[in-house]
């Protein structure tokens, strides 16, 4: 029989806030972390905006060698980690360590080290490249900064999914020890994009929105004048553990995690399925895994993502597997708040959707301004609405046609 899974313990550096509770009064606020990129002069990019984190500081778990030895998205990843340990009350003393993973997902690694040190090499030549470009830089480092650093045995693996890799990550790692190949798993994903390269990157692609003016605004998941997603950056993790374990050691319990549907559009390289088909797969596969009927769901938190197509595509895809219930339940995008955090997408909207069963409170979809009729759910326009749910599903799609559903719900005896 399958061993049951429960969240304990979270960890959150995002565009809006640091911490859980400066990033759940952010959310239900509907405060956008959107603003005038500072990391570099964005004057000749057609998108000029992002999400970045204003308020982050890894004194307090990393010393400064550590730090430098570290590209700034295992910084977030080792931070965050950290703070979830802390939230879920682990002793890593009593731990076993032997049975403790970590699984953490990153669409893109080191791209502020590469970036760096490309310059090195055009400017300086071979034989002044720095001995840490590849450790600093793989996208594996993460979960490997975060085994070190706490001396965590068990299973350690990267998921690469573009923007569904931290979904995949929460994802394997449910089925991890549900198999019983862990007890426990440090889970989540990190991402560190804004800079140069990769931002003209997601312009050429002409993936982002241009509405540089008004940046708190840009993000518009679902609304008529939405025109491509804004980028954020930042970690979440997730500490995962049995039913028994957090029982025997007296832990507080988020939710429980019961259900998980990966599948892949083969379609197109970044574009959509207009049809939906992987996504609505991915979400029937979760509420299979989980046991649940379609009408047993209150909230989705929706990969909308504020691109003209993708939004579309992901109704279309709720419509199919929900029918009529598609009208009764509720949908919310936060990334009109936090904005796109690629790799790490999947598991902050993961924790959100978390949240939102503890504290009975779902956020919005803010700058729903304009209703679009190819879009016409229920996307909690602008405010937080107080309701019950008892189940919800948080969805993560990526380049490459990567489909991720994970379905929490709220932990019962």
């Amino acid at each position: 029989m399958s061993k049951r899974v429960v969240v304990t313990g979270l960890g959150v550096i995002s565009p809006v806030g640091t911490g859980l509770d400066k990033f759940w009064t952010a959310l239900t606020s509907g405060v956008s972390g959107i603003a005038r990129i500072t990391r570099f002069d964005p004057s000749e990019y057609s998108t000029q905006i992002a999400g970045e984190v204003k308020d982050f500081d890894y004194s307090k778990y990393l010393d400064k060698k550590e730090a430098r030895r570290m590209d700034k998205f295992s910084q977030y990843a080792v931070v965050s980690a950290a703070m979830a340990i802390e939230d879920a009350g682990l002793d890593l003393e009593a731990l076993d360590k032997d049975h403790t993973g970590v699984i953490v997902g990153s669409g893109i690694g080191g791209m502020e080290t590469f970036e760096e040190q490309c310059k090195v090499l055009v400017n300086r030549g071979p034989n002044r490249i720095s001995p840490f470009l590849i450790p600093m830089m793989i996208a594996n480092m993460a979960a490997g900064q975060i085994a070190i650093k706490f001396g965590l045995r068990g299973p350690n693996i990267t998921t690469i999914t573009a923007c569904a890799s931290s979904g995949n990550a929460i994802g394997d790692a449910f089925k991890l020890i549900q198999r019983g190949n862990a007890e426990v798993v440090i889970t989540g994903g990190t991402e560190a994009p804004i800079t140069p390269l990769a931002v003209a990157g997601f312009c050429a692609a002409k993936a982002m929105t241009t509405n540089n003016d008004e940046p708190e605004q840009a993000s518009r998941p679902f609304d008529a004048n939405r025109d491509g997603f804004v980028m954020g950056e930042g970690a979440a993790m997730l500490v995962l553990e049995t039913l028994e374990h957090a029982q025997k050691r007296g832990a507080h319990i988020y939710a429980e995690i019961v259900g998980y549907g990966s599948t892949c559009d083969a379609y197109h390289i970044t574009a959509p399925d207009p049809e939906g088909y992987g996504a609505s797969s991915a979400m029937r596969m979760a509420l299979e895994d989980a046991g649940l009927k379609p009408e047993d769901v209150q909230y989705i938190n929706a990969h909308g993502t504020s691109t003209p197509v993708g939004d579309v595509a992901e109704v279309g895809a709720i419509k199919k597997v929900f029918g009529e219930h598609a009208y009764k339940l509720v949908v919310s995008s936060t990334k009109s708040m936090t904005g796109h955090m690629l790799g790490a997408a999947g598991a902050i909207e993961g924790m959100a959707s978390i949240l939102t069963i503890k504290n009975s409170m779902v956020p919005p979809t803010i700058n729903y301004e304009n209703p679009d009729p190819d879009c016409d759910l229920d996307f909690v326009p602008n405010e937080a609405r107080e309701m019950n749910v008892d189940v919800a599903l948080s969805n993560s799609f990526g380049f490459g046609g990567h489909n991720v559903t994970l379905a929490f719900k709220k932990f019962n005896f």
